[in-house]
């Protein structure tokens, strides 16, 4: 019988496929995305933290600033901020001259974790707690509604 020799190709890597995905003709949509994606990274840092939060950069084309928010009154905070946010577009190259906000019913980037609320509890309260748990126990005077 004859004994396994391993190929001789190099293992795949994330790199690898990368490549595979930005090649032509298939890579265009995937190159615009990351591209429209880099663009958000450098415009939300110009908004308010809050609506930073409730805000993403969708697209641009010909001109058009378009950005999605979750709820109309982002929509309307976003709106005031139409001058700076053109005005930061131009300075990184982009011919922007209109700014567009659309009002999406899915957020627009996951709702920050809530903090996570410890309970804690006194040492009279454990004891309280801990005495009435073991009158609770079959065999326990008391525990049959007897006294």
């Amino acid at each position: 019988m004859s004994e396994f020799k391993p190929s001789p190709r190099r293992p795949s890597s994330p790199v690898a496929a990368i490549d595979a995905l930005l090649a032509e003709p298939a890579g265009d949509p995937i190159r615009r995305a990351m591209w429209l994606d880099e663009l958000d990274r450098r415009l939300r840092p110009l908004l308010p933290s809050p609506l930073a939060a409730h805000a993403r950069l969708a697209n641009y084309e010909r001109g058009r600033l378009v950005f999605v928010v979750d709820a109309p009154v982002w929509r309307a905070k976003l709106r005031l901020l139409a001058p700076e946010l053109l005005d930061a577009a131009r300075s990184i190259g982009l011919a922007a001259v209109e700014f567009v906000v659309k009002t999406s019913l899915v957020s627009a980037s996951p709702p920050p974790a809530a903090p996570r609320n410890t309970v804690t509890m006194s040492p009279a309260a454990k004891e309280a707690l801990q005495a009435a748990l073991a009158s609770l126990r079959p065999g326990n005077p008391g525990s049959d509604g007897s006294e």
